[in-house]
């Protein structure tokens, strides 16, 4: 045999093994990155689901809390307020602050600003409400006033509401 021919032969086996060394490779990137995209999708999913049954919460507390409120005018009007209705008041406070919490913890600052408000005034109203069953009320506050007050919280949940459903992709963006 001639060396010419053993070069050739030895270059033909080494680019062999070479290309399916490089195939295997590509092989194994290409799963790589398809493991990675189907991981992301499931994180994404999951980041979805949480801060879909987060805000359905922290709506759903909210909305009772302002409930609780308004049940809370109406006894300060009607009548002394008992134990079991400041109890049941500061139970729908206590949910409202726990999901307001973990909302801090997930949501994008666009729906926390509007979180924020709300909670700022429900808990504005309650101090005022609670202030007004003591007959320790500050300069210009009235039962009138606090139902007011409380009545112009649920426009605060509305956008609140939309916020959420716009960083759930429920809602066009405006």
């Amino acid at each position: 045999m001639e060396f010419g021919s053993v070069v050739i032969a030895v270059a033909g086996v080494a680019g062999t093994l070479g290309a399916s060394l490089l195939t295997q490779r590509g092989l194994e990137r290409a799963k790589r990155r398809e493991i990675e995209l189907v991981r992301g999708y499931e994180e994404d999913r999951e980041s979805h689901a949480l801060r879909r049954n987060c805000y359905a919460e922290l709506n759903r507390d909210a909305r009772q809390f302002n409930t609780a409120l308004n049940r809370y005018v109406h006894i300060l009007r009607e009548r002394g307020v008992q134990d079991t209705d400041l109890a049941a008041l500061d139970a729908a406070k206590d949910s409202h602050r726990d999901r307001y919490s973990e909302a801090q913890m997930i949501a994008p600052d666009a729906v926390l600003v509007a979180a924020r408000d709300v909670n700022q005034a429900l808990n504005a109203v309650y101090g005022q409400l609670r202030r007004l069953e003591r007959d320790a009320v500050a300069s210009g506050e009235t039962l009138e006033g606090a139902a007011q007050a409380q009545n112009e919280v649920w426009e605060r949940i509305r956008v609140m509401r939309t916020a959420m459903r716009r960083d759930l992709g429920v809602s066009p963006e405006e």
